[in-house]
């Protein structure tokens, strides 16, 4: 066999597994055999053949509730995961230098949004907050642009009717933030406007980085200087955000 079909062999494989481990991405109840060929466009024979030998290297596991992404995979994400970050670190340091203002660059945890890195404003009126936090997804301008990559159903069964009220500006009727979130949609954006803690506003932007985790970045900026400054702001946060996914955009 020559060496072009070696490569093109070599190829077709690491396609074909590939297509096994996307038809197993968020099915945490496990896959049958026969529903990993259905979702993976692929014959019974050779998806038993892929999961075997997928299942030898970790990346799958196999048992009574079918095959499951395996722990080789949860750390090889949790790699992407640094790296992820490490890569967008000097795009938020640039954004914060242009700005001024706080950058928080955020992963989504279902009720919340978790602050993975920060750069700190160099005012002396500033919003910081510790890396770690975990930000109420509803009402705060970075977790609602995450809400706002989910459909309807998703979002109205994450809260069941009940939305925590942080301050007199939160929305706590669920009708009236998906109404918002279709706003976000439409703009490509999300505000919070003292809706998190009062004296804080804050703008932010979902990141298309090809990843399995959802990441976004925002600037949280003091009430006093908000209203002023935000159209310049979203200029700046949207050219970060195109030069983010320009680098490692899906």
């Amino acid at each position: 066999m020559s060496e072009e079909n070696d490569g093109n062999s070599g190829k077709q494989v690491i396609a074909r597994a590939a297509a096994v481990l996307r038809a197993l991405e968020n099915q945490t109840g496990g896959l049958s055999l026969a529903q990993i060929a259905k979702g993976a466009d692929l014959p019974r024979t050779t998806v038993h053949r892929i999961v075997a030998a997928l299942e030898a290297q970790q990346l799958v596991t196999s048992g009574k509730g079918g095959v499951k992404l395996g722990p080789a995979i949860v750390r090889l994400a949790a790699s992407a995961h640094t790296d992820v970050v490490a890569v967008l670190r000097p795009y938020a340091e640039a954004l914060g230098r242009r700005t001024r203002e706080t950058v928080d660059v955020c992963v989504y945890r279902g009720l919340h949004a978790v602050s993975v890195d920060q750069y700190v404003s160099d005012r002396e009126l500033r919003v910081v907050s510790a890396i770690g936090t975990a930000y109420p997804i509803h009402c705060t301008a970075h977790g609602k642009a995450l809400l706002a990559d989910l459909p309807n159903e998703t979002i109205t069964g994450l809260f069941d009717g009940h939305l925590e009220q942080r301050t007199q500006n939160t929305i706590t009727d669920s009708q009236r933030l998906l109404i918002e979130l279709d706003t976000i949609r439409e703009n490509g954006y999300g505000v919070d406007i003292e809706e998190h803690a009062l004296g804080v506003c804050g703008i932010g932007v979902t990141l298309n980085t090809g990843m399995t985790e959802r990441y976004a970045i925002s600037l949280g900026v003091p009430a006093q200087r908000f209203a002023e400054h935000k159209s310049a702001l979203l200029s700046a946060l949207m050219q970060c955000k195109a030069e983010v996914e320009a680098v490692i955009g899906a």
